[in-house]
């Protein structure tokens, strides 16, 4: 009795199922399609247009809980921890605390760094050449050029805001080599920081048309006992007319600051 009983489930169970699947639509069977990734008149993998990550390595690049004005992420950095030399672990927790004003980018709106200005919370555009490559973005209108012939370094460059970027294609990836930093920006607002001799090495890697696989690997031997690597995806903006729009986060700022302060009779 249990026997036929058990076979008949088993065999009603089967044809459901059957008739389950058969309803699906097409697209719920099969795989989607991936695109090919575009490619320039030069046969290189096509970069150009407006690109946005969607995390929140802006205001933590490793894992971080919700607070007031943060939302929770998951952490971009690899392995989720950060090889600070002593010192330097003690200065990352003194900035934390003060961040809300010791923020260079957010606090103060100067320029964002490498690599923090790819995860910052706003589009960015490429442009890219034969010889070189241009990256602008929409936050405090910073702006990237990029020679693609591998040339090294110029000796004697000060150090600045955004870098020396130097790019060569390994493949179908755009390795760009950033050095000659000043040491006034952070990787985000929870205090991760460096010095003047942060070197990042940058890997642009188009997945498909839509989607790019962004990685950078980070060296400072006077903070860190190693290096350390980001990575994240980064995605396209479709949208009909995508364009960067105007962020004057210094404006904004004093605005702020002139609302909060008290007026003198």
């Amino acid at each position: 009795m249990m026997n036929q009983l058990g076979g008949s489930f088993t065999g009603v169970a089967a044809v459901l199922a059957i008739v389950w699947l058969a309803g699906l639509p097409a697209a719920a069977q099969t795989p989607a399609a991936v695109s090919t990734p575009r490619r320039t008149a030069d046969g290189k993998p096509d970069l150009n247009g407006i690109w946005q990550a969607l995390n929140t390595a802006a205001w933590d690049i490793q894992d971080h809980s919700g607070q007031l004005g943060v939302p929770p992420g998951q952490g971009v950095v690899e392995g989720n921890e950060i090889p600070y030399q002593p010192w330097a672990a003690a200065k990352k927790q003194q900035n934390f605390a003060n961040r809300m004003t010791a923020d260079p980018t957010e606090a103060n709106c100067y320029l964002p760094g490498v690599p923090r200005a790819t995860y910052m919370p706003f589009p960015f555009e490429i442009v890219q050449a034969r010889s070189y490559m241009a990256i602008s973005y929409e936050f405090a209108h910073a702006l990237r050029t990029i020679a693609l012939d591998g040339s090294p370094h110029p000796d004697g460059l000060p150090g600045t805001w955004m870098g020396d970027s130097r790019g060569r294609w390994e493949g179908n990836t755009l390795v760009v080599d950033v050095r000659n930093f000043n040491d006034e920006t952070w990787f985000d607002r929870a205090g991760n920081f460096h010095s003047d001799e942060l070197h990042v090495v940058e890997r642009y890697t188009l997945t498909d048309s839509d989607h790019i696989l962004y990685e950078a690997t980070i060296e400072d031997p006077k903070v860190f006992t190693g290096p350390w690597k980001i990575s994240m995806p980064l995605y396209r903006r479709v949208e009909k007319n995508a364009k960067l729009l105007e962020y004057e986060c210094v404006y904004y700022l004093q605005e702020e600051r002139f609302k909060n302060a008290p007026f003198k009779k």
